[in-house]
Formats: structure tokens, C-alpha cells, sequence
């Protein structure tokens, strides 16, 4: 095959994965032709899923994996993909990077059709240099944490990166920004403008059919752009230093039957080949070509005039290099690891009883379990058709920072909703069906009330809203009828609202529907869970 139709090859991939990738990612929701009767009718959906293989990418993330069968000692769905990765690796280098990645297609992209550095400035930032070490200290770090029993790749794991920044910061960036407008068009009294409204039932399919909010979307917003930013000061910055997925693939790579074959006698140093590099990999020949760097672009082979490199399967007499790791990369990494492992559970919550406030998914694993396992890579949020499940902050202390938890202000657990745990890549939400959630039942905590705010029991006015929406059978939420002093010392005939922490199940949706906004009256917190022996209610 001649070398630009490797490069048009490889452009097509590519392309193919990235529309993939996003095709499911725009399908990781509750499906469009259910969506109304379902958030209307809650009760009478059974067992909803999604059928796209929302969860592929991560399948096909060897770093998922490995991080997840050392920390949680599991072996997660569609574990095959990963390991067709690591032999792909292994037969013909960092095809994944180069063909496959949809991360890195976007930097590509971005550092094609964007770039930073041109002329010699471009050449000197296409040689090795010591920051392409960083990657191996992320790497070697995330390995340690999970040795530990901390599972923190998916912070920085290329595939849980971008899922996380598109769908709880891009995409309800834009779609929020574009159903504003589309409302400000049909307020108008401009026929046209308000016709143009009308095209937001375009955009819902993509964007969602209502707000989405995340909290701390803005800091993962800005973290996503500041990296793409990057690639303004070096072509593919992620994958050349801070990808621990890369880092991996080139150990691999470095066992490759696919080799660069440099013919110095034929080579005019016009350095065509090193300004094409994407990964900064030494192709010139006179240098040692670094295989663990190669992201198989094939763009050196085909922007040589003399064609004095070429890719072959054929063997050498040299010394295979090996990858330049560096020894203070690795102790660092290693020293940052067992850091992080020690450090990120001296606060209690990971061994001791949960904050309040952390209130997990419906199907969650008791939290040192779900540490090992969960990749903060935002498919449960995005997926929920609620909005209520959201990444964490302090609630959830160092060692949970951005796993989800729910905040029953923007949403509710829905009664007999699942779809978390089917779409949770690696099982740290475990895939429950609606009966086990309502007959056994699941409870994610327990709902109390402040008597000081409730309406009725603070004497203001009657309020039967929580009883109304409570949708346990029998429901959690009675009334007793009563006179409570009021006003002016008036006795006023109220119905009080009680808690039957026997049928609670903590989802939420008398804490969202209580007309008490900003701190509700009656608010749900993680005591009586039930995936916690610790944190359960004795009654």
C-alpha cells in the first residue's frame, strides 16, 4: 500500500470512531420515544435500557481494565476488546492512539487545522524531550492508587476524560445555550423568530429534551478546554505527556513487529519527517526511533521525498530502544501513588460512615468496593433521565472526588428506574432490575424533616405535597391530622406529615417537589442505605 493511502486510511478510521463515539454518547439517555410518557408516568416502565453499546470505548480501554481487576479484582464486561487492544499493541505498535482514539483524533485535529509552532520552532517541538516522562509518573501513580484499593484513572484515563467533559460540560453547555435562545425566539412577537423556534425539536435528540446541570460542570468545562488549548504549544500535548493510556500502549509497543526501517545513505536531513511526527518519535534517520512515542500516524513515511523511512515487519541487527520512562518519573509515580492511597482515606469516609450527604446511585457497592471500581467517567449522570445523579465534591472526600452522588434538589431517584446501573461500565453501580429495587427493597438512604421549615408543623399553611409524591406502596409519608398554633396564637387544623423509615427509600422526590426551595423542609440523607452494614437504621 503506498504511504498516503496508509495516511487516508487512517484519517478514515479515525473519523469513523469519533462519530461513533459520539453517536453513543448522544444515545446514552433514556430513549427519545419513551422519554415523555416515561417522565410523566414513572411508575409503569419496567426494566427500561439502553441498547446502543454505550459502554464500548471503555471496553476497549486496556487501562479500565487493568485498574480495575488490580483494585476491585474484577473483570469487567466486554473485557475482550481490551486485550484485542494490547495484541494489536503489540503486533503493530499504537494503532489505537493513532487510528482508533477519539481523544486523540480531536488533538490531532486541532493541531492540524490550529497550528501552534511552524518552521523550526515545529521541529524542536517535535524532538524527545524529559516532559514526555510525565505520562509514565501518571501512569505508574494510577497503578499504585489501585494496588491500594483507590481506583483514580478515570481522572485522567482519555476515555473517561472526554465522555466526562462532553456530556456534563460541552454538550449541556450548548444545549442550555441553545434552548434559551430558541425561548427567547418564541417570546417574540416576530412571526418569523418565533417559527425559527421551533427548530429546537432538532437539537433535543442531541442535546436533550430538557436543562442539564452538573455541578462543577464549569470546572470540567474549563479543565477540557485548557487541555485542547495545549495543543497550541506542542501538536498532541495530551498524547505525548499526560495520557497514562499512551504510557501503557507504548510498554507495549515496545515488543512491536512493526518497525520504522531508516536508510541514513538515502536520508537529505530535510526533516519533512520529524515535522509531520505527531508523537515526537525520532523518525530522522541518524536518530534512534523511539517506538514507544510512534502513534503510527505514517505521516513521516509519507512526507519523505526520498523515501529513506518506511514501516516493515522485517527484523534489524540494532538495539530495540526501549521506552524512555526515566527512574525519577517512575519513583514518583510510585511515591505519588501509595501518597495518594494513605492520604485520600484519613478523612473516614471511606472505612468509617458516609457523609450525609453522600447519597450513591441505587445499586451501588458498599464505598470501599465502589472506590475500586468506579471510573468517574459521568455515563451514569448522563444517562440518568432525572439529572439527579451528579459528580461529587467534598461529600465524598479526596479519595470519591467527581464519582457520582445524587442531589435531590436538581432531581429524584425515580421509583423504578435503573438505568445506571445497565450502563456502568466496570459494575461499581450493579445492574439491578426494577423488582429487586422496589420488592427488596433497594434504599439509598432516608428521607427526615425539619419541623422549623415544614409548613404545617411551623404552623404557616397546609402542605400535603411530599404524601402526595411519595411513591412507595405503602407510602413512606403519612399524614396525621391535627391543630397546630399559628399566627397570632390561631390554632390551625393541619394534616402533619410522618416518616415510616420502614418503607423509605430514600429516592428523593419529596425532598425535589417540596415547595420549600433552596433548603427543603423535608430532605433525604445516606443513613439507612442499605448498601452500608454501618450506616443502616435498626428498627
Amino acid at each position: 500500500m503506498k504511504p498516503g493511502h496508509l495516511v487516508w486510511l487512517r484519517r478514515i478510521s479515525q473519523t469513523v470512531f469519533l462519530l461513533l463515539f459520539l453517536f453513543l454518547l448522544v444515545q446514552s439517555r433514556l430513549p427519545q420515544e419513551i422519554f415523555f410518557d416515561y417522565t410523566q408516568s414513572m411508575g409503569d416502565a419496567q426494566d427500561i435500557r439502553i441498547h446502543q453499546p454505550v459502554t464500548f470505548f471503555f471496553q476497549l480501554d486496556p487501562l479500565v481494565w487493568i485498574t480495575s481487576l488490580i483494585s476491585g479484582h474484577t473483570w469487567i464486561k466486554g473485557v475482550g476488546w481490551a486485550l484485542l487492544v494490547l495484541v494489536l499493541t503489540v503486533l503493530l505498535g499504537r494503532v489505537f492512539c493513532g487510528f482508533i482514539c477519539p481523544f486523540g483524533t480531536i488533538h490531532n485535529m486541532v493541531s492540524y487545522f490550529r497550528p501552534g509552532l511552524k518552521g523550526n520552532r515545529l521541529i524542536h517541538a517535535n524532538r524527545s524531550s524529559p516532559a514526555l516522562r510525565i505520562k509514565y509518573f501518571i501512569l505508574f501513580g494510577v497503578l499504585t492508587t489501585s494496588l491500594f484499593g483507590l481506583n483514580l484513572a478515570g481522572l485522567m484515563d482519555p476515555m473517561s476524560f472526554l465522555f466526562r467533559s462532553l456530556a456534563l460540560a460541552l454538550f449541556p453547555g450548548i444545549g442550555n445555550s441553545l434552548t434559551g435562545l430558541f425561548g427567547y425566539f418564541a417570546a417574540l412577537d416576530i412571526h418569523f423568530l418565533k417559527m425559527l423556534s421551533y427548530g429546537e425539536q432538532l437539537f433535543w435528540p442531541v442535546f436533550g429534551f430538557d436543562f442539564k446541570l452538573f455541578q462543577s460542570g464549569w470546572l470540567i468545562g474549563v479543565i477540557f478546554l485548557t487541555i485542547i488549548f495545549l495543543n497550541r504549544i506542542k501538536p498532541r500535548f495530551w498524547c505525548r505527556t499526560l495520557c497514562p493510556l499512551g504510557a501503557l500502549l507504548g510498554v507495549c509497543s515496545g515488543f512491536s513487529l512493526l518497525r520504522l526501517e531508516q536508510k541514513e545513505e538515502a536520508c537529505t536531513h530535510c526533516r519533512q519527517c520529524v515535522k509531520t511526527c505527531q508523537g515526537a518519535a525520532e523518525p530522522e534517520p541518524g536518530t534512534t526511533w523511539n517506538s514507544a512515542e510512534c502513534l503510527m500516524c505514517f505521516n513521516c513515511f509519507a512526507a519523505c521525498p526520498e523515501s529513506a523511512v518506511r514501516f516493515t515487519f522485517r527484523r534489524r541487527a540494532h538495539a530495540r530502544r526501549l521506552p524512555d520512562m526515566g527512574r525519577r518519573a517512575v519513583i514518583g509515580g510510585l511515591t505519588a501513588g501509595i501518597s495518594l492511597s494513605v492520604f485520600g482515606t484519613l478523612d473516614g469516609r471511606v472505612h468509617g460512615t458516609s457523609n450525609a450527604g453522600l447519597v450513591r446511585p441505587p445499586g451501588s457497592l458498599a464505598e470501599s468496593e465502589f472506590l475500586t471500581l468506579c471510573q468517574r467517567c459521568g455515563l451514569c449522570m448522563k444517562a440518568c433521565p432525572t439529572n439527579v445523579i451528579n459528580p461529587a465534591l467534598t461529600e465524598a472526600g479526596m479519595a470519591g472526588f467527581w464519582t457520582p452522588t445524587l442531589r435531590m434538589t436538581q432531581g429524584y431517584c425515580e421509583h423504578t428506574c435503573t438505568i445506571c446501573g445497565s450502563v456502568c461500565p466496570t459494575g461499581a453501580i450493579a445492574e439491578i432490575t426494577s423488582i429487586e429495587k422496589t420488592e427488596t427493597p433497594i434504599r439509598i438512604g432516608s428521607a427526615h424533616l425539619d419541623r422549623g421549615r415544614c409548613l404545617p408543623w411551623s404552623g404557616n399553611g397546609p402542605c400535603i405535597v411530599c404524601e402526595e409524591h411519595c411513591p412507595t406502596s405503602p407510602k413512606a409519608i403519612y399524614l396525621i391530622e391535627n391543630r397546630v398554633e399559628g399566627p397570632r396564637n390561631t390554632l390551625t387544623p393541619v394534616k402533619l406529615p410522618q416518616i415510616d423509615l420502614k418503607q423509605c427509600t430514600g429516592c428523593g422526590i419529596c425532598e425535589n417537589k417540596c415547595p420549600v426551595k433552596g433548603k427543603p423542609a423535608i430532605r433525604v440523607i445516606a443513613a439507612g442505605e442499605s448498601r452500608s452494614l454501618t450506616n443502616r437504621i435498626l428498627l
